[in-house]
């Protein structure tokens, strides 16, 4: 005797065994949360009209000691458009400090990390997919706005003899650094917010290491005779971080040189005749990039440990 199978009635959960959660759907998941969330609209909104508009207005007024039509040196030219078109960094390497912070410790305040966390109980997968979510976006925004004010200063400066070549190594590279930079200082409070779990807490240790910190070692190094307050001072992420676009006339403009460096390449760390360490732009960016894999990986441990 055969026994009838009753329909599913309407409401009835369906076998969701066969479904599983991809690092793909943690990616789309992420993306759905940072675009939804109306702090980080502001955020990125700030960030990308500081990276033009600074540019712009500097460009627009600024005196560069050139009389009207007559040119300057390419290098001068270029030092001088690579410092008017990163102007925005420093300002909105403070807003992505914010908003790093912001990314993760809002799903603590509001207890939606346990939800995360329940989805992807291993947890790697989900910290690991914020972070690519924030880098790609944060990176892609800055590249773009920053691109944005290059193209559009250039022929203001060109009007005050400012012949800046866009195309030139030593410009070019500087001028990526910096979004590079923006982004390594995202992912820097990222997982100083991951450590310490609150927002507060997390804005004031980030910004304390890029604004507090090097004003304390270089007052500490007015008063010492020692070198080792700017010797710390040069390893520290903002100072660090900037040797990414600075402008160097001595550069041989190759992938040796760097944003920012010499022909000495990625080398050990050069001191100045004072003794003071300096650091160039690949250095630079090694140096910066170690605290955010160092920062990271102990926010990576710590999550797997404690509870959410």
């Amino acid at each position: 005797m055969s026994t009838a199978t009753a329909p599913a009635q309407p409401g009835t959960h369906a076998d969701l065994g066969g479904i599983r959660l991809s690092f793909v759907r943690l990616i789309r998941s992420e993306w759905i949360k940072l675009r939804s969330v109306r702090s980080t609209v502001w955020c990125f909104g700030i960030l990308f009209l500081l990276n033009i508009g600074f540019p712009l207005l500097v460009a627009s007024v600024g005196n560069f000691g050139a009389a009207q039509g007559a040119h300057v040196s390419a290098d001068t030219a270029g030092a001088i458009g690579v410092t008017v078109i990163t102007l925005g960094v420093n300002f909105t390497s403070l807003v992505v400090a914010v908003l790093g912070v912001l990314i993760i410790s809002g799903e603590y305040s509001t207890g939606m990390i346990r939800g995360t966390f329940t989805a992807d109980p291993r947890r790697f997968g989900a910290l690991f997919a914020k972070t690519l979510v924030l880098a790609i976006t944060t990176f892609v925004v800055t590249v773009v706005s920053t691109w944005i004010a290059a193209i559009a200063a250039h022929p203001i400066l060109a009007n005050k003899g400012i012949d800046v070549d866009l195309s030139d190594s030593k410009v070019f590279l500087p001028i990526l650094g910096s979004s590079v930079y923006v982004t390594l200082i995202a992912l820097l409070a990222f997982g100083v917010g991951t450590l310490v779990r609150t927002t507060a807490g997390g804005i004031a240790i980030t910004l304390g290491a890029l604004l507090v910190a090097p004003i304390i070692l270089t007052i500490v190094g007015g008063l010492v005779t020692a070198h080792w307050p700017a010797d710390i001072n040069a390893f520290m992420p903002s100072q660090a971080g900037g040797q990414l676009f600075s402008y160097d006339a001595g550069s041989a403009g190759g992938v040796g040189a760097g944003p920012g460096g010499d022909a000495g390449g990625a080398g050990a760390a050069a001191t100045t005749a004072s003794g003071v360490v300096t650091l160039n732009g690949w250095e630079g960016f090694g140096v910066l990039g170690a605290e955010v894999v160092a920062v990271s990986i102990a926010a990576f441990v710590l999550v797997k440990r404690r509870d959410a």
